[in-house]
């Protein structure tokens, strides 16, 4: 401020311009910033004056509607399906004149309008639409609403997973024009599966709803296969949505369409996309722009409209299951979104899950698969290694590779590139006592024994250096390898090969592609990359460490990872080799061998009717502090023909030492219901464990570190581990075979 400006501020007795305007800024600085207003004396809409609100509470004794006023400034915003803020929690004192003010702010959704409400007190007031975009429609909300119930949770909870949050620039942005229907494709591909193939096609073009579980031949043309069938669902005028494991495979079918329509007609919907893009491309499925969907399970909710083909790849991928409360599977969403809009629905895979199988043996869904003769061409040719060849050959000895499959890695090298699986990335995850094969454990918190690349052992838990180790089982003090992992498997590999690149792919990086120039590629399951023109031969090592682990899924799942990355393979009659490491009598591997996924599934499918497990049954989970869950057991209304398995102790947090002082151990109890009662046991659990909550056990379903805490996990046919730690169902099901015998 100069001084002639100083003293023309003095001679009018105003402060200077510039003085008063830092006063004025360091105000405004001061002021408490503006909240939602309270609607004070303000009148209510004259048609409709009452909203029903979902709010954004995942309790389950607050999983229902409220009900708030709509002022009249807020009327014509304030339209079901919106985004709102209203208060929360107001008590039933702060009441000035007619309506309930305080509490704290939420969000939530407008579901309905109602003329009047059957709350016979007085009403708060909407205090904020936040936006008038009506995102949540009556279509997903029921969605929602059948999901919260089918998997005991709240419908809050379920929203949270359904839409994706606000972004202000995306929602301001406008959506593309819809493009019209493409034609249909021709069968292609798809007339490898015999008629079943072009018949499913014929069938989507002309707006019908088929079910079909579809076994696909190895090869990458699962992805072109897919593209045609959400092709022909759009040449009907439908929508289409398609749901893949990874984000990696997602990549694949979105290249697929783009290639078969070109841009415009499909969107990629995937959890990794920035929160601006997502709700972008979210937006452009919910204003009707695109009719067609690819993503990953986030996108199982998205709002297609006119869906005319609900499809799902690899429904065995633990991926698929949601980790968030309440814990939906993928395809049980899927399937309930095809039977409330009768929409076809495709289950494909190259391997073949239990519920895949049932869903065939009881006529719900028709087969789609190939004819031996050509899954034998397009499959590669799989030889074994026993147990007791390992024990025989000196190179297995010396190093964890049989002679045979070296001489596959070698042969293999000279066409182009080969793939080794390793079941557990890392260097040595865990190791054993030479002569008993006891696990080495920590003597401090018995946690697993690790070697590093230094060769020191330490524990996987706690960190602890363990230098003089010996087994308490016999007394030895040599260790040895369970599982080597892929970073050791790729060391040994590269200097027994030291003109060959080696490449790994594992959680640390994942490789997309790779070439057709001869290299090793050592890979986790999973993670196995597509290689130019397939890979010439595949190792997969360390099959029992799959077959081995205490899961009542672990032959399926065993089965299925190593058909995943044998399909990557050249087929037989292009001189394709897989090497697996497993004993050879074993079912899976026998299944892998005949290239058989189908007559394994229907096999599991038969021992889990024996034994009464999912799929023929509804089965939840109970688990927390002894004391916890017996008194949950004995408060809840369970149907009549409920069956408790349990309660057993959680081995994990037995030797963790997990929980403070008091709790008593963990344990956890399997309930178990015919079909038919499913959603009896769900609602069963939820109404107690409302009831529990509201009692005063505020403690959310998933909060750890509360003594009083209660799990609950809803298992249907999706996933009998899922929630339910193997342990515990493999001691259930020998418990139950034994009282029935």
């Amino acid at each position: 401020m100069s001084s002639e400006d100083e003293g023309a501020g003095e001679r009018s007795g105003r402060e200077p311009e510039q003085l008063a305007l830092v006063r004025e800024m360091a105000r405004q600085a001061k002021a408490p910033k503006a909240k939602p207003r309270t609607w004070r004396g303000a009148d209510v809409a004259e048609h409709l004056p009452v909203a029903r609100v979902v709010v954004d509470k995942g309790v389950l004794h607050l999983d229902r509607y409220f009900d708030y006023a709509v002022p009249k400034e807020l009327d014509a915003e304030a339209q079901p399906g919106v985004r709102v803020r209203v208060r929360f929690s107001a008590g039933a004192g702060r009441v000035h004149a007619g309506r309930r003010e305080g509490g704290g702010l939420i969000s939530g959704f407008i579901v309905d309008r109602l003329a009047e409400s059957d709350y016979d007190g007085p009403l708060a007031a909407l205090a904020q639409v936040v936006s008038p975009e009506p995102v949540l429609t009556p279509e997903l909300l029921g969605l929602a609403r059948a999901v919260a119930d089918r998997y005991a949770g709240s419908l809050a909870d379920v929203l949270q997973l359904a839409v994706p949050p606000r972004n202000a620039k995306a929602e301001a942005a406008a959506s593309p024009d819809p493009l019209p229907p493409p034609s249909a494709p021709e069968a292609g591909s798809w007339e490898r599966y015999g008629p079943a193939g072009p018949g499913l096609l014929a069938e989507l073009a002309r707006g019908g709803a088929p079910r079909a579980v579809w076994t696909a031949l190895p090869g990458p043309q699962w992805a072109e296969e897919l593209a045609k069938a959400v092709a022909a669902t759009l040449a009907s005028g439908r929508g289409a949505l398609v749901v893949l494991p990874d984000g990696r495979h997602a990549a694949r079918v979105d290249a697929a369409l783009t290639a078969l329509l070109g841009k415009g007609h499909h969107t990629l919907l995937t959890a990794d996309a920035g929160p601006q893009k997502r709700y972008r491309q979210w937006l452009t499925v919910h204003r009707g722009s695109v009719r067609a969907v690819v993503g990953t399970r986030a996108a199982m909710f998205a709002p297609v409209r006119d869906l005319g083909l609900v499809a799902l790849w690899d429904d065995g991928n633990e991926n698929h299951s949601e980790q968030h409360a309440p814990q939906p599977h993928a395809r049980e969403v899927l399937m309930l979104r095809a039977a409330h809009e009768n929409s076809a629905v495709l289950l494909g895979s190259v391997s073949c899950t239990v519920e895949a199988a049932q869903l065939v043996d009881s006529g719900w869904a028709v087969p789609v698969a190939a004819d031996r003769a050509v899954t034998r061409a397009a499959a590669p040719r799989v030889r074994t290694i026993a147990d007791h060849d390992l024990a025989r050959d000196a190179a297995a000895r010396t190093a964890r590779l049989p002679s045979l499959a070296w001489q596959a890695l070698r042969d293999g090298l000279r066409e182009g590139p080969v793939l080794v699986q390793v079941p557990r990335r890392g260097y040595v995850p865990r190791l054993a006592c030479e002569r008993c094969r006891e696990p080495a454990r920590c003597r401090q918190c018995a946690g697993p024994l690790q070697a590093a690349e230094s060769s020191l052992l330490h524990c996987a838990w706690c960190g602890r250096p363990e230098a003089d180790w010996h087994c308490e089982e016999c007394g030895g003090f040599r260790l040895r390898a369970q599982v080597t992992g892929a970073r050791r498997t790729a060391e040994e590999l590269g200097r027994a090969f030291p003109s060959v690149p080696v490449r790994t792919s594992g959680r640390e990086q994942v490789l997309d592609t790779v070439d057709a120039a001869p290299a090793l590629v050592v890979s986790t399951p999973g993670a196995e990359p597509v290689a130019e023109g397939g890979y010439a031969a595949a190792v997969l090592l360390d099959g029992w460490a799959l077959l081995n682990r205490p899961d009542l899924r672990a032959g399926e799942t065993a089965l299925w990872r190593w058909m995943s990355a044998s399909a990557l393979v050249r087929g037989q009659s292009a001189g394709g080799t897989v090497v697996i490491v497993a004993e050879p009598t074993l079912a899976p591997v026998q299944a892998l061998v005949r290239w058989d996924p189908v007559g394994y599934a229907l096999r599991e499918y038969a021992d889990r009717s024996e034994l009464g497990f999912p799929p023929v049954s509804r089965m939840a989970a109970v688990a927390g502090p002894q004391a916890a869950v017996a008194e949950f057991l004995d408060a809840v209304d369970l149907p009549p023909d409920a069956e408790i398995l349990g309660p057993v102790p959680l081995r994990e947090s037995a030797e963790r030492g997990r929980g403070r002082a008091g709790e008593g151990p963990q344990v956890r109890a399997l309930v178990r219901v015919p079909p038919g009662s499913g959603m009896a046991l769900a609602h069963a659990l939820k109404t107690a464990q409302a009831a529990r909550m509201a009692r005063g056990g505020r403690v959310p379903l998933h909060h750890p570190g509360r003594h009083t805490e209660i799990t609950l996990s809803t298992l249907g046919p999706d996933a009998i581990t899922q929630g339910a730690p193997a342990e515990v169902v493999l001691k259930a099901a020998r418990h139950q075979a034994a009282r029935v015998s």
